[in-house]
């Protein structure tokens, strides 16, 4: 997984309440079990139309947004359905950090899991983001400081200790386990020798 440390990009708003998983990654494109080529139909029902032209209005369809590494959204997001290919879908498309008041308990964790930071702020701070985006202007988070900076002003956030060490670090629930790989190789070894006819074939 790769390192989240700091990311600078200009930001795109959502501004839509209860985005469930279903909108993120519509359950058609679920037949996959690879983290890759799920970007092209992120938010498929609002970037295009019954006949598959881009609907050029919608925020990733315009540019510069359409690059955005960071998506401003509306409370709740990521609700419904529990489907992993949720944030695989986001980070294919090339969004690392989603900012929000509230999110879906499974969706967050997974975000983490995927190398995604998802930020909890309030909605008066989410608020002036979503003003400043309208420029059209890179901010900055800082996952190491736990601060947004977007012009002179900044904003802090919390992340839980843990969540933000696998983060910095890029580990996700493989490279855990394998951190404790001499640990692993050890009791196995123990086993072997306290009782043998376990392994045995």
């Amino acid at each position: 997984m790769k390192k989240f440390i700091s990311l600078k990009s200009i930001p795109a708003y959502l501004p839509i309440v209860n985005i469930d998983t279903d909108m993120i990654i519509p359950k058609q494109f679920l037949k996959t079990i690879k983290r890759t080529g799920l970007g092209k139909n992120l938010f498929h029902e609002m970037r295009y139309d019954n006949d598959g032209k881009v609907i050029n209005d919608f925020v990733l369809n315009t540019k510069p947004f359409d690059r955005s590494k960071i998506l401003i959204a509306g409370n709740n997001f990521g609700c419904g359905s529990s489907r992993e290919h949720a944030p695989w879908a986001l980070l294919d498309f090339g969004i690392t950090c989603i900012i929000s008041s509230s999110y879906a308990d499974i969706f967050y964790n997974n975000c983490f899991k995927n190398g995604i930071l998802p930020i909890i702020l309030n909605e008066e701070k989410i608020k002036d983001l979503s003003e400043y985006a309208k420029r059209k202007e890179e901010i900055e988070v800082n996952l190491k400081e736990e601060k947004i900076i977007y012009g002179n002003n900044e904003i802090n956030f919390k992340i839980d200790p843990f969540k933000k060490k696998c983060l910095i670090e890029g580990l996700d629930d493989i490279a855990l386990s394998l951190e404790k790989s001499s640990h692993i190789n050890d009791f196995e070894k123990k086993l072997k020798s306290s009782k043998p006819w376990i392994f045995n074939d």
